[in-house]
């Protein structure tokens, strides 16, 4: 069986997320490891007297992928040896404007290997490269390049993996100062216009005329008010 490398495959400078194989970089050596990390934010709510105050959810940090990628050109057969750099660039280019089109940004990239397949799309935020070995004339033949990639994924993509036609219980929220039922709307539904919702359900008749303090209930929103904009807003 054939051993199966790692693939970056790279964006093409001429289109947005459209790859194509054996365009990319492929790994010399497979890493030994694949290293993720994913940061998730929560904010403690103030309240006295309390061991462990509920915490509520603000927002998820992209994930990330670190790996380390060896280039070798010393230990071949061949008299004349390959400047390493002629693989190592094209890493660094992952990183540049240069190159890449009318994108003016550098290029998405997928991580694929083997039968896994596609497993990771990110752009390459960190690059770090050691050369290790030189020839008597100073021609780099090893390297390590470190790299940490940030996870990547349109506006579009995202949402649509988000349950934005409802909430998935009946909450309560306290208001604070400087919220509005719109602020609400657009933090609990993902929309500011379905703030009636929460009008209608609380008896509230004027919504420019709440006190921090307030507690509110929080309605579920059915896929029927998501779709008429909230109510006749």
């Amino acid at each position: 069986m054939t051993l199966a490398k790692l693939q970056i495959l790279v964006e093409k400078k001429d289109a947005v997320l459209v790859f194509e194989r054996g365009s990319g970089i492929e790994a010399l050596f497979n890493p030994d490891k694949l290293v993720f990390n994913k940061t998730v934010s929560w904010k403690s709510q103030n309240a006295s007297q309390r061991d462990v105050p509920e915490l509520q959810f603000t927002n998820a940090k992209p994930r990330t992928l670190k790996l380390d990628l060896i280039f070798d050109t010393y230990d071949t057969g061949e008299a004349q040896k390959v400047d390493v750099r002629t693989h190592t660039k094209k890493l660094l280019q992952l990183c540049t404007v240069e190159n890449h089109g009318d994108k003016h940004r550098p290029p998405v990239c997928r991580l694929s290997w083997g039968s896994v397949g596609i497993f990771f799309q990110g752009v390459l935020e960190r690059l770090e490269q050691q050369f290790t070995l030189f020839m008597e004339d100073g021609t780099p033949v090893r390297a390590t390049s470190q790299c940490t990639f940030k996870e990547w994924r349109t506006n579009y993509e995202d949402l649509n993996r988000q349950a934005q036609e409802s909430s998935d219980v009946v909450k309560m929220r306290t208001l604070k100062r400087g919220e509005t039922l719109s602020s609400i709307a657009a933090e609990e539904y993902r929309n500011p216009k379905l703030w009636r919702a929460i009008a209608d359900e609380n008896s509230i008749d004027d919504p420019l005329g709440l006190v921090p303090g307030t507690v509110l209930l929080i309605p579920k929103l059915d896929r029927q008010n998501h779709s008429n904009g909230g109510y006749g807003a």
